[in-house]
């Protein structure tokens, strides 16, 4: 039978058990929908109602631009070294193993300005669930390893690669890219990082078609980087 949307919010809504917050990772490659699936997933089970799921994207734990730019590797921003990745999995082991904290800040991405915002995501006491998604979930290399312990479960978002790569490229024009630009550094940067993370696929534990999330996507949802 084929997996639907309706099974993905039973299964999320199954995630946290006997009041314990559980946290659930949503991974891919850039452009593949991981944004979409996740706004959309915290959305429906939130519903009308007092919200009990957070959103907490990878994405705010890019380096700035400043850091970057002292380590030389401003070039390929977005690749596994140019993230605080110890500091992320600080964060999801604080939300996952403390979870009647008060509200916990954790930080945003601004797509405008291409820079993480300090203290823009509060994740409140309340939350028994928290979908954070990113490339590097399941990344086995360095401070990255430490994210996986941390995840109840990792959904895979795939994408044919054609429509992959439009995606992005759409994305990187709607921030401010010229359209050659947006190419290069889609076929150059982020396929690199594309290749590594399609790499870490078969340690997810489900593989979500992009046909199961209801609202095709488009460039205006792409905040944070899906």
């Amino acid at each position: 039978m084929a997996l639907t949307f309706d099974d993905l919010l039973a299964r999320a809504r199954s995630l946290p058990r006997a009041g314990r917050r559980a946290v659930l990772g949503i991974a891919g490659s850039p452009g593949a929908g991981k944004t979409t699936l996740a706004e959309h997933l915290v959305r429906e089970l939130n519903g009308a109602g007092d919200p009990w799921v957070a959103h907490v994207p990878m994405d705010g734990f890019h380096l700035a631009d400043v850091e970057l730019d002292r380590l030389g590797r401003r070039d390929r921003k977005g690749a596994p070294d140019t993230f605080d990745a110890a500091g992320y999995a600080a964060l999801l082991r604080r939300l996952r193993e403390d979870p009647d904290d008060d509200t916990v800040y954790a930080p945003g991405f601004e797509r405008v300005l291409e820079q993480p915002v300090a203290g823009a995501v509060p994740v409140a006491a309340t939350a028994r669930l928290v979908v954070t998604e990113g490339n590097y979930l399941l990344l086995e290399t360095d401070a990255w390893a430490r994210l996986r312990p941390q995840l109840d479960e990792v959904w895979f978002c795939e994408l044919d690669e054609p429509e992959r790569l439009r995606r992005l490229i759409a994305r990187h024009e709607e921030f401010g890219k010229p359209h050659d630009e947006a190419v290069a550094w889609a076929l150059r940067s982020d396929q690199r990082n594309a290749e590594l993370v399609a790499a870490t696929r078969d340690r997810a534990d489900l593989a979500v078609p992009a046909a199961v999330v209801p609202v095709p996507y488009g460039p205006s949802t792409a905040r944070t980087g899906a």
